[in-house]
């Protein structure tokens, strides 16, 4: 990762936070509905509306409104996996396609990982 430009860096823990936040959305509207008072669904409802009235023109009509944050997550997921690395020049990434996530694992690790001494 330490090669990486700060500003690829960057777009990519956007756009996975952008995915995360269509992800959770559908999760929470599961439980919830979508007018719900609850402060967290109001705030994943907030955050993601805009997102997904800019996909609406590519959105099919026939998917369950509960469905559909779950394909506009997809379109950041493909760009992520397979546009971010073409952009930068490589041809495969593997772990690397997803920075955030591998930062968060690490984290994860180093707070709860086992240590053998």
């Amino acid at each position: 990762m330490e090669h990486m430009p700060i500003s690829v860096l960057a777009i990519d823990y956007i756009l996975g936070i952008i995915m995360w936040t269509l992800i959770g959305r559908s999760a929470m509207n599961i439980f919830l509905p979508i007018n719900s008072e609850f402060f967290f669904m109001k705030a994943f409802v907030k955050m993601t509306d805009p997102v997904l009235r800019v996909f609406r023109p590519v959105t099919p009509g026939f998917l369950f409104d509960a469905v559909v944050p779950l394909y506009v997550a997809w379109f950041f997921f493909m760009g992520r996996f397979y546009l971010m690395p073409w952009l930068l020049g490589y041809s495969v990434m593997g772990m690397l396609s997803f920075p955030l996530e591998g930062d968060i694992a690490r984290a994860i690790w180093q707070a709860f990982g086992t240590r053998a001494e």
